[in-house]
């Protein structure tokens, strides 16, 4: 086996879900994974601590993402409005492109309870870094920390609407933006747009 892997994180992010998927999460093993992908567990290991974080990978250059462009949002938007750009943005720039992983991720993770977890552990860490984002925007801290909380359930709410969209008709942008309307409505009691 060469040194050089091209592709070595992408290749055992697709093995392993093609192996969860055809044996469960519990039931495949990073020697597996590896082997799928035509690496060595050496290499796994030098891009994931473990088969969990294969399915997480990213996670960080999310946050990134996400606060860069709570930082480039409109002025005149109101808190909640800004993290739902920034989410509508990470739609269109980044999941869009990887709907098919996506959905195929999403189904691992709702079949394991350890996976469900760790997912909730990444919106905490997300819920985190925006609001310290919109701390940064003059957002007073207690709205800020709500603003951030409601979005990631928002999130939560759109991304597994848009994984089980098969016929891929919306965006995740557009889900999102509808996420909160419906969201609006709920809390005003006014119609949500477009009703």
């Amino acid at each position: 086996m060469s040194r050089w892997e091209p592709n070595a994180s992408g290749r055992l992010q697709k093995a392993a879900l093609e192996l969860y998927a055809e044996r469960g999460f519990e039931n495949t093993t990073v020697a597996e994974i590896a082997e799928r992908a035509g690496l060595t567990e050496r290499t796994f290991f030098r891009y994931f601590a473990d088969k969990r974080e294969v399915l997480f990978y990213g996670s960080g250059a999310l946050t990134e993402f996400l606060v860069r462009k709570v930082g480039e949002a409109p002025a005149s938007l109101p808190a909640l409005q800004v993290i739902a750009w920034a989410l509508a943005s990470a739609g269109t720039e980044i999941f869009e492109e990887r709907r098919e992983f996506s959905r195929r991720r999403q189904s691992v993770i709702a079949a394991n309870l350890e996976l469900q977890e760790r997912e909730l552990v990444k919106f905490a860490t997300l819920a985190s870094g925006l609001a310290h984002a919109l701390d940064e925007r003059g957002v007073v801290p207690a709205t800020a920390s709500l603003a951030a909380e409601t979005a990631m359930v928002l999130f939560k709410f759109a991304f597994e609407r848009w994984t089980k969209d098969v016929s891929g008709a919306r965006t995740l942008a557009e889900i999102i933006r509808e996420s909160v309307n419906e969201l609006e409505s709920v809390t005003t009691g006014r119609p949500a747009a477009g009703d």
